[in-house]
């Protein structure tokens, strides 16, 4: 090709070819560049692929490239730098590889006939050998990415199931890819790949930039491993690959961490195994994976429709009914007062509906119900009688249950300041079955009441059991703060981390909108229990732990849980905020913490007396 530019030394410069002002010559141009570029052997490749992975990221469905060679030329690059590791050490080639293999990825995630044009190119085998390791992880992330792409489209698909290994490679990296970001990067800093370090950071971070970039993408290889397992998980055929028990009890901890927030994740994967009739039996038969759901259904993350629907498509199946009722009942109960989640409307009557055919499904034989279930179920149906039996009540006759519920509240209240927790409990409990079903708000401090009172019992079961029900009946639903506050330390006790910094996080960002002109107007520091609750959980759940606790490395252990603070009284039913952090205090630590979660924290485990203090935790005589 000839130099186009008096002042360029590369004679055929792509930047050159792409100023070119004739639209058929410059495709000519083009054309021939990405002929000739894989038999090149000069010094100025990654320049040019460097400007395409721009260009592909920003117009990824743009068909000028596609329509010229650029998978052929991307999948010759990948070739290159597998088969000739002389050529792939000189100069920068050895970012080569990485840039085709982001290329092929960007270009295939929208359209689906861009990816029929790569999968003809031949892309699959090279993104294959780069999914087997042969290079680097950083090369398997970009080609997991890639193959995720192709896998999504149904004419597609089949090239890539015609490659067996495609399943179990990403299985194995699914299950494995922390632990290799770990150990191949992240663990000894003294020899991480400079071209590693280059890509994480471009060129602009220290040491803590990359250990945090390298987490981000470690996540990244984890979830878009998933995914890929997810299009497989589609095809009937494919699961009994996938459903092997020692990979499927692994899924519930493939989460991503806060920063792949929007990925499905191993829940996700779980949910579509669940709707097919050869998947349910393998997660019924793992009781390890039925409590994590009920957690994950408990929780107030965005996973937690996923993990209900898995746990009603269980509950529906009459092969897997008998086997999971007894564990996913307490979980269900608990979530039956939901109205609406997201974009699923009435989820709470769909519960209630499922509970109630599968007692008069398995009512008798051999498979049959325990009858501490049927008792269970029966009382949530009477609840929902009782609703029905209340719309129709006169207003006074309601007046005078909600008045007989509050002096029983009172008298809880009492014998919680006087110490009696245990009394206190059973006062709340009183006042729930008096109190009318129609009225949520009272009825969530109730739940929430009695949430602490089982904290400071050192019953966090319970604890949790009561917060969510309280977070069920507020609207919108998950956004009651004291009982977020609650559910996280009840996790915290169990050693839930993540479920715990979930709740604690949003508890912050509800403080964070709070319409308490008091507590806005006061500018006191955030209190140091609030932040230290937090950064102990974000050590704990901190998604290099298990492989550095494997390896030897120093992991994140955070110190005793600290949620001390007086309540201050608001109204006769609403509790008031918690926390007497400053509005502008709340704002930044609630802007602050998604950060935070990649941030290694060393400060030291707080003190006996903290943990003390926190645990006794008032509440306000006009919540109690």
């Amino acid at each position: 090709m000839d130099k186009l530019t008096a002042d360029c030394p590369y004679p055929g410069c792509f930047f050159c070819v792409m100023k070119e002002g004739n639209p058929s010559k410059r495709r000519a141009s083009v054309l021939k560049f990405f002929r000739e570029l894989p038999s090149q052997d000069d010094d100025s490749q990654v320049l040019p692929i460097s400007g395409l992975w721009n260009t592909a990221m920003a117009h990824p469905n743009d068909p000028e490239f596609i329509k010229l060679g650029i998978f052929e030329c991307m999948t010759a690059l990948i070739w290159k730098g597998l088969k000739n590791r002389r050529w792939l050490s000189h100069d920068q080639n050895i970012y080569i590889p990485y840039y085709a293999a982001h290329i092929i990825g960007s270009y295939t995630m929208n359209i689906e006939e861009f990816a029929e044009m790569a999968v003809h190119a031949g892309v699959i085998p090279a993104l294959v050998e780069l999914l087997r390791g042969r290079l680097t992880w950083v090369e398997q992330r970009v080609a997991v990415r890639a193959l995720g792409h192709l896998a999504t489209y149904t004419s597609t698909f089949p090239a890539l199931a015609s490659h067996g290994e495609i399943l179990e490679l990403a299985m194995q990296l699914a299950a494995s890819s922390l632990e290799i970001v770990y150990t191949h990067f992240y663990q000894y800093v003294d020899r991480r790949l400079s071209y590693h370090c280059d890509l994480l950071t471009r060129g602009m971070g220290g040491v803590e930039m990359e250990s945090r970039k390298a987490e981000e993408w470690a996540s990244q290889l984890q979830c878009w491993s998933l995914q890929l397992i997810n299009c497989f998980a589609f095809k009937p055929e494919f699961l009994p690959t996938i459903c092997k028990p020692e990979f499927l009890v692994k899924l519930p901890e493939m989460w991503g961490g806060l920063v792949n927030e929007n990925s499905p994740a191993g829940i996700g994967l779980l949910r579509t195994i669940c709707h097919h009739k050869l998947g349910r039996g393998p997660v019924a038969s793992c009781p390890s994976i039925i409590d994590a759901l009920c957690n994950i259904a408990r929780s107030s993350d965005d996973w937690q429709y996923m993990a209900i629907d898995c746990l009603v498509a269980l509950l529906q199946d009459p092969s897997t009914c008998h086997k999971v009722i007894d564990t996913a009942l307490p979980a269900l109960l608990d979530l039956a007062e939901i109205t609406t989640l997201g974009e699923h409307k009435k989820l709470g009557d769909s519960i209630v509906n499922v509970l109630q055919d599968c007692i008069q499904t398995h009512g008798m034989g051999r498979n049959s119900i325990s009858s501490r279930a049927k008792e269970q179920v029966e009382e949530l149906l009477n609840s929902r009688e009782q609703l029905k039996w209340e719309k129709s009540m006169p207003k006074e006759d309601l007046h005078i249950k909600q008045a007989a519920a509050l002096v029983v509240k009172l008298e809880g209240n009492s014998l919680f300041s006087s110490g009696d927790i245990s009394g206190a409990a059973l006062k709340y409990s009183e006042a729930l079955a008096l109190c009318p079903v129609r009225s949520k708000k009272e009825r969530i401090v109730l739940y929430s009441n009695r949430a602490q009172c089982n904290l400071l019992l050192q019953q966090p079961v319970a604890a949790i059991s009561d917060a969510t029900r309280a977070l069920c009946l507020q609207n919108p639903v998950n956004l009651h703060a004291k009982s977020l506050w609650r559910r996280a330390q009840a996790y915290d006790m169990l050693g839930f981390a993540k479920e715990s910094l979930l709740d604690a996080i949003l508890y912050i960002n509800e403080c964070s909108q709070s319409t308490d002109h008091d507590a806005a107007s006061r500018q006191n520091k955030v209190p140091e229990y609030a932040e230290r609750f937090v950064k102990k959980q974000i050590r704990a759940a901190w998604l290099f732990k298990d492989a550095a606790a494997k390896h030897g490395g120093v992991h994140c252990e955070g110190g005793a849980s600290d949620v001390c603070n007086q309540e201050t009284e608001d109204s006769e039913w609403e509790t008031a905020s918690e926390s007497d952090m400053g509005d502008d205090e709340k704002v930044r630590l609630a802007d602050n913490l998604k950060s935070e979660i990649r941030r290694k924290d060393r400060l030291t485990k707080a003190s006996k007396k903290d943990m003390k203090q926190g645990y006794n935790l008032q509440l306000s005589e006009d919540e109690a």
